[in-house]
């Protein structure tokens, strides 16, 4: 256990009065599923319970429009009404993050000025994709980023998606600027991870979270303050419980066998990417939280998978009641 890693779980390193972040941001940030309509409009009705419910579930923040809330698939007015009305819903009670990834740096800029504008506390950059950069352009970037923006960032590592890397001595160079707060890691390289601790723990305010929800107890010890989990839009309590074992030594053998157990609603697509959005939104389907239905061009699981997917909740939620009574009961409420 990193000896810098405080367990405040009760949202600290956020001032509810003021609005903004006091201190390194740790715990579970949800990457918000964004529920639609059958007819992929946003289904607001869905995305306000959602965002109850997820608070009521005790995160520590909420991350939008990142990979598992499609912003990449989403259009522009769709995004802003995503950030205005999650920002309006959680009303200063828990941080807001919002992703702001684009291929135009002018429209991540003018996305993070409506995000401030809309009372948002941090925003969220994945190096932009379609055209290659490298470390300088890419260092250029979130320095520009920031220099336009009232907001703190988090720089986001997805290899897999935008097929660059933010280096360790891009990293180095970044974490010089005070507006930058922390990097969100889902490239599963626990190398690279251990490598981006080092890096962090030079600056005691800024945070290193996790995206691969499976890692999240072996990134504790590796300098991580906690993930951005998408099964925690299905059972925030499993990875908050998760998350404070780790951070506390305690044993997590039964909380990360009901993480992989979830894990399977990952792998019932066809495509990799899609196929973890697919089993989140079928999830919450499953739950009452909108249809099971992507951001086109993409498609939601069949029927039959969907069917597969809420045995699987089914099942987690049996194993939960019966390992975290009290905080489900709590949250149920």
């Amino acid at each position: 256990m990193p000896s810098n890693l405080s367990m405040n779980t009760s949202r600290g390193s956020f001032d509810r009065l003021s609005g903004a972040l006091q201190g390194p941001l740790q715990g579970i940030v949800v990457p918000m599923a964004t529920p639609l309509t059958l007819d992929r409009a946003l289904d607001v009705a869905s995305l306000e319970r959602l965002v109850e419910r997820l608070i009521a579930g005790g995160v520590h923040g909420l991350f939008v429009l990142g990979t598992t809330g499609e912003g990449p698939s989403l259009g522009g007015a769709v995004r802003r009404e995503v950030v205005q009305r999650v920002c309006r819903q959680a009303a200063g009670r828990t941080p807001v993050l919002v992703g702001v990834t684009d291929t135009a740096l002018a429209e991540s800029i003018d996305l993070a000025g409506f995000a401030a504008d809309k009372g948002a506390q941090a925003t969220v950059l994945a190096p932009p994709c379609y055209f290659p950069i490298d470390q300088e352009d890419l260092f250029r970037c979130a320095e520009q980023l920031v220099s336009n923006s009232p907001l703190p960032l988090f720089l986001y590592n997805m290899p897999a998606l935008t097929k660059t890397w933010y280096e360790p001595a891009t990293v180095r160079r970044l974490l010089e600027l005070p507006a930058i707060v922390g990097v969100k890691d889902s490239s599963g390289d626990l190398d690279y991870f251990s490598k981006m601790g080092a890096l962090v723990s030079q600056r005691p305010e800024c945070s290193l979270l996790i995206g691969p929800e499976h890692l999240l107890g072996a990134s504790i010890g590796l300098g991580g303050r906690g993930g951005v989990c998408g099964g925690a839009n299905i059972f925030p309590e499993l990875f908050i419980a998760l998350y404070e074992a780790a951070a506390a030594g305690e044993s997590l053998s039964q909380h990360e066998d009901l993480v992989l157990k979830l894990g399977e609603i990952y792998r019932l697509g066809t495509n990799p990417v899609p196929a973890v959005i697919q089993g989140v939104k079928a999830a919450l389907e499953s739950q009452g939280f909108g249809s099971a239905e992507l951001a086109e061009p993409f498609s939601a699981l069949p029927q039959s998978d969907r069917l597969l997917v809420q045995t699987i909740v089914q099942s987690v939620e049996l194993h939960l009641a019966t390992l975290l009574p009290n905080r489900l009961a709590k949250s149920s409420r």
